[in-house]
């Protein structure tokens, strides 16, 4: 008998195909998670009835069970760009689009006027994602079946018959999928977990850390264990076994690797100090129906998309322009990149952010602006697009 290490256990996640029915894993479902907490609890009621004590006589069983957790992972590589990421699931479960992939395409031709052409057609959809070079962009127009205008040119404007690379794209969504998660310990006769119905409240995307991080936070149908199972928990028979565990074959990438892209005539800025992205779907699991025990289903609310980010003042026209957009309240577009090469590449586009006013810090030896809570908006279910590639 020894204490349990706590980094001696394995994550793995993936998609439901109906709410809080438990989803089937393999050994590619592993995430490089850094960190979960999760919290479950029984409704907290009063008894009002006089027992003749000043004793509290305890409360039934059969109250409503409240479920809620925060997972914290790396951004890493994954092995096979072509497919889905480890984590994807996750991000269909925050923002609800299925993931609209691309095995990437001939380049016929390249402007630096951010055009593209295809030799064949693209199938490329507004907000799709596009790779060459190591860095990754979305298209805001598409012009043709064969071409495409993205949102801003490649550092490197790619060659004729240069290949781009494929890519995975999430988009907003009006209705959201639920995600199960495994938590699996080390010894196997540790406690092993399994948090089902999981549904993505909020999402934060940090930029400039010491590792690129997304942090989701929601709540979950139920949490059920090994010490406790019971057939027909989450719709399975027996607690699953963990797949065969192979050795980490990913890497993570340093948090300062990357670009961003801002304004309305979108320029690449090199003072950025840092960003975060903040996603919330305001949710609402129908948890407090009669009849109910566990939640029904996700009802998600009002879609809150923002942005905070600092910058070091510079007296250039891309600099000028951020500010006197915020003053006259005129939108921008923002892009962000995170990593620098194919198969470790991530990146968000929002083409319409209302920047606020930024407060001067000058608590630093260089003039800082921030920019706080400055909020994405669109016509439907297009204030943001993220891919990976």
């Amino acid at each position: 008998m020894s204490y349990i290490l706590s980094n001696d256990n394995r994550f793995y996640v993936a998609l439901e195909q109906s709410y809080g029915a438990a989803a089937a894993i393999t050994a590619s479902n592993r995430i490089p998670a850094v960190k979960l907490t999760t919290k479950q609890q029984n409704q907290k009621v009063q008894r009002a009835d006089k027992t003749g004590s000043r004793t509290f006589a305890g409360n039934p069983s059969g109250l409503r069970i409240q479920t809620s957790f925060g997972l914290k992972t790396y951004m890493a590589n994954w092995a096979d760009p072509s497919a889905v990421p480890p984590y994807g699931p996750l991000f269909q479960a925050c923002l609800g689009g299925a993931p609209a992939q691309s095995a990437g395409g001939t380049v016929a031709s390249a402007s630096g006027s951010s055009t593209l052409a295809f030799t064949a057609p693209h199938g490329l959809t507004l907000g799709g994602a596009v790779t060459s070079g190591g860095e990754i962009r979305f298209v805001t127009v598409v012009v043709n079946a064969d071409a495409v205008q993205l949102n801003a040119p490649f550092s490197t404007t790619p060659a004729a018959s240069s290949q781009t690379g494929p890519t995975t794209m999430y988009q907003t969504a009006e209705s959201l999928s639920s995600v199960t998660l495994y938590d699996y310990w080390s010894p196997s006769t540790a406690v092993q977990r399994v948090l089902g119905g999981m549904a993505v409240d909020t999402l934060s995307i940090k930029a400039n850390g010491d590792f690129h991080e997304f942090d989701f936070n929601g709540q979950a149908q139920e949490l059920v264990d090994t010490a406790s199972f019971q057939s027909g928990e989450l719709g399975l028979s027996s607690f699953p076994a963990e797949p065969a565990v192979a050795p980490i074959n990913y890497s993570i990438i340093p948090g300062n690797l990357g670009q961003v892209w801002l304004g309305s005539s979108p320029t690449r800025f090199f003072t950025l100090s840092n960003a975060a992205v903040t996603f919330a779907n305001n949710l609402d699991l129908r948890a407090s129906e009669f009849g109910a025990i566990l939640p029904r289903v996700i009802a998600p609310g009002p879609r809150n998309v923002s942005i905070n980010f600092s910058l070091y003042e510079m007296d250039d026209t891309g600099t000028a322009a951020l500010y006197q957009a915020a003053r006259q309240r005129s939108p921008i577009r923002v892009m962000m990149q995170l990593g620098q090469q194919q198969g470790e590449l991530f990146g968000l586009y929002m083409q319409n952010v209302v920047p606020e006013i930024p407060a001067f810090d000058d608590s630093d030896k260089r003039l800082q602006w921030q920019f706080q809570s400055c909020r994405a908006q669109g016509s439907v279910n297009d204030e943001i697009y993220v891919a990976f590639g």
